[in-house]
């Protein structure tokens, strides 16, 4: 995704060459410089896919939790549709709600437990 906004990649550097001048840089000093940079652009390449894995990884469980919100609803739906004579109490509304939280927030619960 970045690759195309970045201009040099580490292999570039390295490779660069620079014309000598009487007057021009200590070549030590200036290989010392790229090595530095050459570093720097392999970590900052690692993170980026590091954080492009993750924020994949992130938008699965963020669709995967609201597959199970949509199915949450379309069995309250149901459910309520299919109740024959008798209105709905608060305790149903609450035994309904709570289930629902606990489909909806248990599975992180449990993920977040593991993070710590």
């Amino acid at each position: 995704m970045y690759q195309n906004k970045i201009t040099l990649m580490p292999q570039d550097i390295l490779d660069k060459d620079f014309k000598i001048d009487t007057r021009g840089y200590r070549l030590k000093e200036v290989d010392q410089f790229l090595d530095v940079i050459i570093g720097d652009y392999e970590q900052f390449l690692e993170i980026i896919n590091n954080l492009e894995k993750e924020k994949a990884e992130l938008l699965g469980e963020i669709m995967n939790l609201k597959q199970e919100l949509r199915n949450s609803k379309l069995s309250m739906e149901v459910v309520s549709n299919n109740r024959t004579g008798g209105e709905v109490t608060n305790v149903d509304i609450m035994r309904r709600l709570s289930q629902l939280e606990k489909m909806v927030y248990g599975v992180r619960s449990n993920d977040g437990e593991n993070d710590n």
